[in-house]
C-alpha cells in the first residue's frame, strides 16, 4: 500500500510512506515513491498522519456491557435517577433483573437510601452500578439474589460491590459481535490498541476473542492477584505474545490499594468532611494491605511480570511509590489523582510511569472541589509530573469515560469541558505531551516500524480544544491494514 500525500504533524511537507508486510517500508518525500512496489495507492490529500492511539487503561468487558444498563449518567440527584430507575422497571417483571450504570452521588443534596430504591422498583431485582465502578445502590430483592446486605442506604463499595459486579458481568450474555462492535467503534477513534485491566481471564479470553474475528485492536491484558499463580505457572512473562497474529500480549499484576473520589474511599492523609472522628473510613479505605502488596509484587517481579497499582488519594499514592521505591523495581502509578508535591519528583527516579485519565478531572472538579478542599492544585497534576521527568500514559478506565483519547488529550490541553472555565490550567499540558502519552512510538513514523497509523482531517498541533475533542478520523491501519476507513 502507497499512502501518498500524507502531512507529519507540525509540517507543511507532504510526504508519501510505503506499507508492506506489517510495517512502514519507507517514507520519502511525495511523488519520489513511484508506486510500482505497491498493490494499491491511496491519496490521502494532506491529511496529518500519526502513530495510532492507544488507552492505556480500559475495562473492556464493562465498556461492552456497558452498553446493554440502563444509563444513569445524566441524573444529577437521588430522586431523577430514581424517576429513570421506575419507569424502566416497570417494564420488567420479577423474573428479570435491571442493572444501571453510570450514576454519581458524591454530590446529591439527597443520599441514597434503600427504602427509596425498594419504593421505586419493587420485586425486580436492581443494581445500579455507580461511574466510578466502586460501588453500587442495590435493591432488596437483588441483594437477596447475591446473597449481600447492606445498611440502610443500599450502597455496597470497594469489595463487597465488586464481588457482585464479577457475578452480574459472568450473567451478562455478551457475544462476539458484541466484542468486535465495540472494538471497531474503538478504531474509528484512531486506537490502535488497548491495555486491559478487567478482571478476568484475560490471557486466554483474548486470544480466543481474536480467533473469533475481534481483531481491529492491540490488547495487552492484566492479571489480578487471583490470577496469578495460574499465569505463572504457564510461564508468562511481561511482553510475551499470546495469539498467532500478533495481537495480544502479556501485560502486568493489576492491584487496587484504595477506593475513589466519588465512593469517598481514596485513601487520604487527611479526612474527608463532614465525617466523624470515629468513622471507620475517615480518610478513605486501605483495599489491600501494603504488606500485601508488597508480597504480590514481589512475587510477580520475580516471575518477570510487571506491576500496575491503582493508587488515587495522596496517602495510597505514597505508600505504592514507597512500595515500589523498597522494592527496587519500576512500575506504573494507575490514576495518580491526588499526589503530595514531595512524591511527584520521585516518579522519575524510581522509573515509575504515571497512568492518568485526564477526563476523570472534568468528571471530578465539583467532586474534588467538594472533598479535597485546599489540596485541589495537586489533584491531576498532570503538567507538574511531565516537568519532573515522569512518563505520562494517557487512558479512559472505560466505562469511567468513554473510550475516546481524543477526549482525554483535549481533557488534557484544556482542562476544560461543556464550557466551563478551565479548572487549574496550570497543570495542563501541550497537545504534543498528550499526544506521544497516547501512543507507543511517539508523534512520528519510522521506517521499519509498525504500520499502526491514522490519519486525520485536522492538525492536532494546531487544533483548538473542541476540534480536539471531535478529531474526525479519517482512516485506522493496524499492521498494515486498514480497521476503520473512510477516504
Amino acid at each position: 500500500m502507497l499512502l501518498r500525500n500524507v502531512r507529519p504533524p507540525g509540517s507543511r511537507q507532504l510526504q508519501d510512506l510505503l506499507v508492506s508486510g506489517g510495517g512502514v517500508a519507507a517514507i520519502r518525500p511525495a511523488g519520489q515513491l513511484s508506486g510500482a512496489e505497491a498493490q494499491e495507492s491511496c491519496d490521502a490529500e494532506g491529511r496529518t498522519v500519526l502513530p495510532g492511539l492507544w488507552d492505556h487503561h480500559v475495562h473492556f468487558t464493562q465498556w461492552v456491557i456497558q452498553q446493554q444498563r440502563l444509563d444513569l449518567s445524566g441524573a444529577d440527584s437521588a430522586d431523577e435517577t430514581l424517576r429513570l430507575v421506575a419507569s424502566a422497571a416497570a417494564q420488567l417483571s420479577a423474573s428479570q433483573r435491571l442493572t444501571g450504570f453510570g450514576f454519581r452521588d458524591g454530590l446529591w443534596h439527597q443520599p441514597p437510601t434503600l427504602a427509596a430504591l425498594d419504593a421505586a422498583t419493587g420485586e425486580v431485582p436492581t443494581v445500579l452500578v455507580s461511574a466510578d465502578l466502586h460501588c453500587m445502590w442495590i435493591n432488596s430483592a437483588a441483594q437477596r439474589q447475591f446473597g449481600a446486605a447492606t445498611d440502610a442506604t443500599g450502597l455496597l463499595r470497594e469489595t463487597e460491590s465488586f464481588a457482585v459486579l464479577q457475578r452480574l458481568d459472568a450473567a451478562a450474555e455478551l457475544t462476539t459481535a458484541d466484542y468486535r462492535r465495540a472494538a471497531d467503534v474503538a478504531a474509528a477513534r484512531g486506537v490502535v490498541g488497548v491495555v486491559d485491566f478487567e478482571n478476568d481471564d484475560n490471557t486466554a479470553l483474548w486470544p480466543q476473542r481474536v480467533a473469533a474475528g475481534v481483531d481491529a485492536l492491540r490488547v495487552e491484558v492484566s492479571t489480578w492477584p487471583d490470577t496469578l499463580e495460574r499465569v505463572i505457572d504457564r510461564g508468562l512473562k511481561t511482553g510475551d505474545g499470546l495469539d498467532s497474529q500478533g495481537l495480544i500480549t502479556m501485560g502486568p499484576l493489576k492491584v487496587i490499594v484504595d477506593g475513589s473520589l466519588n465512593t469517598r474511599t481514596a485513601w487520604c492523609w487527611d479526612p474527608y468532611p463532614g465525617l466523624a472522628a470515629d468513622h471507620p473510613h475517615r480518610c478513605g479505605v486501605e483495599a489491600v494491605p501494603i504488606e500485601e502488596l508488597t508480597r504480590l509484587l514481589q512475587r510477580a517481579n520475580g516471575a518477570g511480570i510487571g506491576a500496575a497499582v491503582h493508587a488515587i488519594g495522596d496517602r495510597a499514592n505514597t505508600e505504592v511509590i514507597d512500595t515500589f521505591a523498597a522494592l527496587g523495581m519500576t512500575g506504573r502509578v494507575e490514576h495518580a489523582q491526588l499526589l503530595r508535591v514531595e512524591d511527584v519528583a520521585r516518579f522519575a527516579p524510581l522509573g515509575l510511569e504515571a497512568s492518568v485519565q485526564p477526563e476523570h478531572a472534568m468528571d471530578d472538579r465539583d467532586v474534588a472541589d467538594a472533598y479535597w478542599p485546599g489540596r485541589t492544585d495537586r489533584a491531576f497534576a498532570l503538567r507538574s509530573l511531565h516537568e519532573s521527568g515522569a512518563r505520562l500514559r494517557l487512558g479512559s478506565d472505560a466505562p469511567v469515560s468513554a473510550l475516546d483519547p481524543w477526549a482525554q488529550i483535549a481533557a488534557a490541553v484544556t482542562r476544560s469541558r461543556d464550557g466551563r472555565a478551565p479548572w487549574h490550567p496550570e497543570q495542563s499540558i501541550d497537545v504534543a505531551t498528550a499526544l506521544r502519552a497516547s501512543t507507543r512510538a511517539g508523534l512520528d513514523l519510522r521506517e521499519g516500524g509498525p504500520a499502526d497509523l491514522i490519519l486525520v482531517d485536522a492538525d492536532p498541533l494546531t487544533a483548538t480544544g473542541e476540534q480536539l475533542r471531535s478529531m474526525e478520523v479519517a482512516a485506522t491501519m493496524l499492521a498494515g491494514r486498514f480497521t476503520h476507513w473512510k477516504l
